[in-house]
């Protein structure tokens, strides 16, 4: 009997990924990797082909992305569906899908695939789903597109598939000039970005150059949709100054001209420490959009922060290097939770991390959001695994109270099978006067995403996604509003500052 356990848990711990996705399998796949620096065109040969498929599948990294998708499809006169993990806009003659990449559906048969941004099979906590889609996206042709350090990865797995690969190669199509000198923030010039690493020095940065110019800033806090206009001010020049974090890095494609960075020390989750060669190319490649401007220029605002991009830029970008990682699937989950005879997700997923093994280049890797998230589960009580698997991939922050307690009371509800309806935790003023005012706003169109999310999973429970929707649009116009005004930095809560007296009353309004 133990000789029988002993073989079935070696059988969970030994897993051939490719075997998982059967019908990728049965396609006779053919690779395409068109590969090239960030405004070479790859995207866009790739979506010519695309629409003249019969039937195509658009896997995008941000749902932004996958909308613009849509709507470029949409605009080529051809049916789409939309699906993200938020919203799905269904065309029932549609022969096309747009679909942020952790939304695909693996029983889709169709002819050609694009997977965007390839790189990102890197990334700590989500490359696990451009592995899974490389392996097993079913579609007669698939074409990868991304920056040249991919390319090794990408190699790799398409000879432990098995499958064609066909390499092509693009490049820039105009010329990115590294500036001499730096760039002071008195001398800034029209169809100009600059980089900060954090939404507290954007702001900063907005308060202080909106005396001059017209302002547009982008960063991560802020919903898809608010980034989108952001972005289109800028691009039809309602704005002439573009302040933004490394958000821009990916598919926003606007008619920047020069990047200057602010700064070059980032905080990554763990520690501030100095940006390295692929991330100054990758938000470097942004400036010269083709169309727009005959040449990009990369500099910086401060002499020290240029020296550091000089030094940089003559090393070679770092290659992706095996292994790869990859996420535990529900079945695994469910399977080593029975063997190892625990409810408990936070010890199936480390067990997972240091038991598993792959046949290829991949490794087992615990997502850090997904263990945040199981502290909090297992520590209530009747939830099944299944649903404990489920609700650990909810778009959450550890960093918002307001969406802890949102995702606490979620969670409540499921467990007693109770409807839920969406409920500001917030009113909205005429307009936030302070960072923090800003911030609770952020935060709630987070919430409301997280609510939307659960609406897609929970319809029965969670029924209010069209009211939802409507406040997050309404929300959305408010933090646009905000964004032009002048905001006070009220981050220390510094008693001592009038302005912060003169706004503490107000605050008790949200």
């Amino acid at each position: 009997m133990k000789d029988t356990w002993q073989k079935q848990l070696q059988n969970l711990l030994n897993c051939d990924l490719k075997s998982q996705f059967p019908l990728a399998r049965s396609l006779n796949r053919k690779l395409k990797f068109f590969v090239g620096p960030t405004n070479s065109g790859k995207t866009h040969s790739a979506m010519t082909q695309l629409k003249k498929a019969n039937s195509g599948l658009y896997l995008a990294p941000l749902r932004l992305l996958a909308l613009e998708g849509y709507e470029d499809l949409k605009a080529s006169n051809l049916n789409a569906t939309l699906i993200t993990g938020e919203e799905q806009i269904f065309d029932e003659d549609a022969a096309h899908v747009c679909s942020t990449i952790e939304m695909i559906d693996y029983d889709l048969d169709i002819d050609v695939a694009i997977i965007d941004e390839i790189q990102m099979l890197d990334d700590d906590e989500r490359g696990w789903a451009w592995v899974n889609a490389i392996i097993g996206c079913p579609a007669k042709q698939i074409i990868m597109t991304g920056s040249v350090n991919a390319l090794d990865a990408v190699k790799k797995i398409a000879k432990y598939l098995g499958e064609e690969l066909e390499i092509i190669k693009f490049q820039r199509k105009n010329r990115l000039h590294l500036m001499e000198k730096y760039t002071s923030l008195k001398e800034l010039k029209p169809h100009t970005a600059l980089i900060a690493f954090s939404r507290t020095d954007v702001l900063r940065l907005k308060q202080k150059l909106q005396k001059y110019h017209k302002v547009s800033v982008i960063y991560g806090n802020l919903s898809p949709e608010v980034r989108r206009d952001e972005a289109r001010r800028f691009r039809e020049g309602q704005s002439d100054i573009l302040i933004a974090t490394d958000a821009i890095a990916m598919g926003l494609n606007l008619p920047i001209k020069t990047i200057l960075f602010t700064t070059h020390r980032k905080f990554d989750g763990v520690s501030k420490r100095t940006i390295n060669i692929n991330e100054i190319v990758q938000i470097a490649g942004r400036a010269g959009r083709y169309g727009f401007h005959e040449e990009g220029f990369l500099g910086a605002t401060s002499k020290d922060t240029l020296k550091h991009l000089q030094k940089e830029y003559d090393k070679p970008i770092r290659t992706i290097k095996a292994p790869f990682k990859v996420k535990i699937s529900a079945p695994q989950l469910e399977g080593l939770s029975s063997h190892i005879k625990t409810n408990s997700l936070e010890k199936v997923l480390k067990f997972f991390n240091e038991n598993m093994y792959f046949d290829g280049p991949f490794i087992a890797s615990n997502i850090g959001s997904m263990i945040e998230a199981a502290k909090i589960l297992d520590k209530k009580n009747n939830l099944k695994m299944e649903e404990k698997y489920m609700l650990s991939q909810a778009p959450i922050t550890i960093k918002s109270t307001i969406i802890l307690q949102a995702y606490d009371s979620y969670i409540a509800a499921i467990i007693k099978n109770r409807v839920v309806r969406y409920k500001p935790s917030i009113t909205l003023p005429k307009k936030a006067l302070t960072y923090r005012d800003l911030l609770l706003v952020e935060d709630e169109v987070k919430k409301i995403s997280l609510y939307l999310w659960l609406s897609f999973k929970l319809p029965e429970l969670f029924p209010d996604n069209i009211k939802a929707s409507i406040t997050r649009a309404s929300f959305n116009n408010f933090i646009e509003k905000s964004l032009k005004s002048n905001l006070i930095d009220d981050r220390r809560n510094n008693n001592k500052n009038p302005e912060i007296k003169k706004y503490k009353k107000y605050r008790k309004r949200f």
